[in-house]
């Protein structure tokens, strides 16, 4: 066995064979989860690519079709910031009666520069990238529990680091700072993987960040896309931490990104989750929150 300097980088080629695994990607129809939805595909994955906006993402399935025609990818459509939309997506996926191998919460919205809200109060970015998964998650569980090996992967962000989850102020009421209000939803990711992977211990749950990865989330805010652009990676290289996230053989509670520096960008490895995920009473302060906002209550009998 050669030393760690001299071992080869992971790459798509090392994603194996998935013939026979249902895979279901939220926001699969651009950046991060086109390219992880492609890669799955290609492995031989059934891919349901999930998204809001049925225009682009009919473009999106033509495209990955067109990209792997060996692949088998559907279309789903889904609101992650509408509660009843997730509620419909999962009872469509629940009459099929199949196991669900792997879900792939990647959709997110970063940074909108004025605060915005759902139908029901919620701020968008804390609706969409941790409530509407957390609810996903949750009401797809029989699936899940079908699988012989279901896993979920949560895709957080590098601004993780540096979230902090604002137990008086969850839906930015009383400020609203975009990036600050993306960091506590990137955050609460992380929290609700390690909880969840603590109580389905059946279930393996992992999460992933791209690094600085060029995809349209920054289209919000011309610093970061500058940033961005000079620092950081294509997207389809940022989705390597999310498929190796997919296919590793690992426990509950791994998180991968990028080895180059600050983990803006490289070929995937382990990394080490931010000090703030690691504060279990409040993985399970956030999760009793989750449950009473959106009104769903796991079983895991």
């Amino acid at each position: 066995m050669g030393c760690k300097c001299c071992q080869k980088a992971w790459g798509l080629e090392d994603i194996g064979d998935l013939k026979g695994k249902t895979i279901i990607v939220t926001g699969g129809n651009s950046g991060l989860g086109f390219y992880t939805a492609l890669a799955l595909g290609e492995a031989g994955a059934e891919v349901i690519i999930a998204c809001r906006d049925k225009v682009k993402g009919q473009a999106a399935l033509e495209k990955l079709q067109k990209s792997a025609s060996s692949g088998l990818f559907k279309l789903e459509i889904l609101d992650l910031a509408d509660q009843e939309s997730i509620a419909n997506f999962a009872n469509r996926f629940l009459a099929l009666n199949k196991p669900l191998d792997i879900l792939v919460n990647n959709a997110g919205v970063m940074a909108p520069p004025k605060r915005e809200v759902t139908t029901k109060g919620f701020e968008l970015q804390f609706a969409t990238n941790h409530l509407g998964h957390f609810a996903l998650t949750g009401l797809l569980l029989p699936a899940l529990k079908r699988s012989q090996k279901p896993r979920v992967v949560v895709v957080s962000s590098l601004v993780a680091f540096w979230g902090k989850i604002n137990f008086n102020d969850l839906q930015s009421n009383l400020s609203y700072n975009p990036m600050q209000a993306y960091g506590q939803s990137k955050l609460a990711n992380l929290d609700f993987m390690l909880e969840l992977g603590k109580k389905a211990p059946w279930l393996t749950c992992v999460a992933a960040h791209p690094g600085a990865s060029i995809t349209n989330l920054q289209r919000y805010s011309k610093p970061s896309k500058i940033f961005v652009k000079l620092l950081g990676q294509e997207a389809e290289k940022g989705a390597l931490p999310t498929l190796l996230a997919c296919v590793d053989d690992v426990s509950s509670g791994t998180f991968y990104g990028p080895k180059g520096c600050l983990q803006l960008k490289g070929s995937p490895k382990i990394k080490r989750l931010p000090c703030r995920a690691r504060n279990t009473a409040e993985h399970e302060k956030l999760w009793a929150i989750s449950e009473d906002l959106t009104k769903i209550k796991y079983d895991f009998s």
